[in-house]
């Protein structure tokens, strides 16, 4: 019965998303689905960011970090708010000084054509691993619940779902997901809400005693005051930080959504007011880790190795009873919908706008649509084979393994934005990709020898090592201006 109910939900849940996007009027070219017009109310921009950046991951994975590391991954959301600020009064008004509709603009005039593509190229693969991982998840989660038990592919599932994401983005671009974004946030929060009231409600407990079976339980830490390891305050702050400059400052994605503002300031307090929803989002993601854990150990239920499948598994099997499946089949594909459509069109636009350069090249304008649909379908297929890639390597925590693939992906980024922004030196743009593709290599070795040579093993800081690699190599190759 459960299996058709999911199935049954998330049909009806696409529909009324792909229904929702014809209902929201858009002109469809491509101002509108670049730009949005540079007119989205900042507060819904906000509020839609929040979807957008949890994804479907942190509803299932963010619950299982609780096992282990208790809730200190709060300790790394605090550090995500000094990352928003710093966003918000750093990169946002260089952005806006430059009218920007690719971030990585900002490194042709800054550098040069080679460091504008190399800028481009690292966003592209950052994004589409990223995105695509996310995905994966998601995917895997819902053909288990409800797809394979119908007898269909795992392919099925991928290809079904990347069909509405491309159906409700192909005309309104970002125009269309500033909106369906707000609507997505607004399902994933009220799902999560009633899964918290499902389990609270089986375990017989009321608002009080949610928050005294968290006090009292051994996963409810929040901060590791522990210098030695890997949880320690000051390195998770640290890394929160400079993972949100890099995954929302320094990605096309994130800041598009920004730059549809109707000013700097407005963007702005779309930033801030971003950061601080972040904070209550993943303490109620990591609450219900604490509370799900509890109630399959008093049901003697078998704990999954991998903490991304309990809240999956106690749903499948029913342990949650029927009403919980409803809500979590709404609240999982609205969280992954809403991160994998906004990075499908940001995808598109970097591919459109920095390496096929449709604006500035000056394609006529239905020459610069097809352009568009073409690439949008490409990028939608790139999903799919990434997916199977992932499908095929199988995986650990998936939260983890973004995180640890950010550290090389996005370090290079952030060693070109930080050497442009605080030097005045001028580089050798034919260098710039040499030494950016070199630093993640050196960073790999590095990463591999630390635990056997020091006894070290690095966190999340392999991305601020790669970036300062990516710093001392353009500082080498480069000149003073005269």
């Amino acid at each position: 019965m459960s299996n058709y109910l999911v199935f049954s939900a998330l049909g009806l849940y696409i529909f009324l998303l792909v229904l929702f996007t014809k209902l929201v009027k858009s002109k469809g070219d491509n101002n509108a689905f670049f730009r949005a017009g540079r007119k989205s109310p900042w507060l819904l921009v906000a509020f839609g960011m929040i979807g957008a950046s949890i994804s479907g991951v942190s509803l299932v994975s963010v619950p299982g970090w609780v096992h282990q590391n208790g809730m200190t991954y709060i300790q790394m959301c605090l550090g995500f708010f000094a990352g928003f600020v710093t966003i918000a009064y750093v990169l946002l008004p260089l952005y806006y000084r430059l009218r920007l509709t690719s971030i990585y603009g900002y490194l042709a005039e800054r550098f040069g054509r080679r460091s504008h593509l190399t800028g481009a190229c690292f966003f592209l693969l950052s994004k589409l691993t990223g995105a695509a991982a996310r995905l994966f998840l998601t995917c895997t989660v819902l053909h288990e619940m409800a797809i394979r038990p119908l007898g269909l592919p795992f392919a099925f599932t991928v290809g079904a779902v990347l069909f509405a994401i491309f159906l409700y983005t192909r005309k309104g671009g970002i125009e269309n997901i500033v909106r369906t974004d707000a609507l997505q946030t607004f399902c994933m929060l009220v799902a999560t809400g009633c899964i918290v009231w499902g389990v609270s409600e089986k375990m017989n407990l009321s608002p009080s005693g949610i928050v005294g079976t968290i006090a009292q339980s051994p996963m409810g830490s929040l901060f590791c005051w522990d210098a030695s390891s890997t949880q320690f305050f000051l390195r998770q702050f640290i890394n929160g930080m400079f993972i949100t400059i890099v995954m929302n400052g320094l990605d096309q994605d994130m800041m598009q959504k920004n730059l549809t503002c109707v000013s700097l300031q407005a963007a702005q307090k779309n930033m801030c007011l971003y950061g601080l929803c972040i904070l209550p989002v993943n303490l109620l993601f990591l609450a219900l880790g604490v509370l799900l854990y509890t109630f399959a150990t008093q049901q003697g239920l078998a704990i999954p190795e991998a903490g991304d499948r309990l809240l999956p598994m106690l749903v499948g099997c029913g342990a949650l009873g029927t009403f919980v499946v409803f809500p979590f089949t709404i609240g999982i594909t609205a969280a992954a919908l809403s991160s994998a459509d906004s990075a499908m069109t940001s995808l598109t636009t970097s591919i459109c706008v920095d390496i096929l350069r449709i604006e500035q090249e000056g394609f006529e304008p239905k020459k610069a649509l097809r352009v568009r649909y073409r690439v949008h379908i490409l990028v939608a297929l790139a999903f799919a084979l990434c997916i199977a890639v992932f499908h095929i390597a199988g995986s650990g925590t998936i939260i983890d393994t973004i995180y640890r693939l950010a550290g090389y992906t996005y370090g290079p980024l952030l060693g070109l934005f930080s050497f442009g922004l605080f030097t005045r030196r001028r580089v050798n743009d034919r260098m710039v990709p040499y030494v950016a593709v070199i630093s993640p290599i050196v960073c790999a070795v590095l990463d591999y020898l630390a635990p056997l040579l020091w006894n070290y093993h690095f966190s999340y800081e392999l991305l601020l090592l790669n970036a300062a690699l990516t710093f001392i190599g353009l500082l080498v190759t480069s000149r003073r201006v005269p």
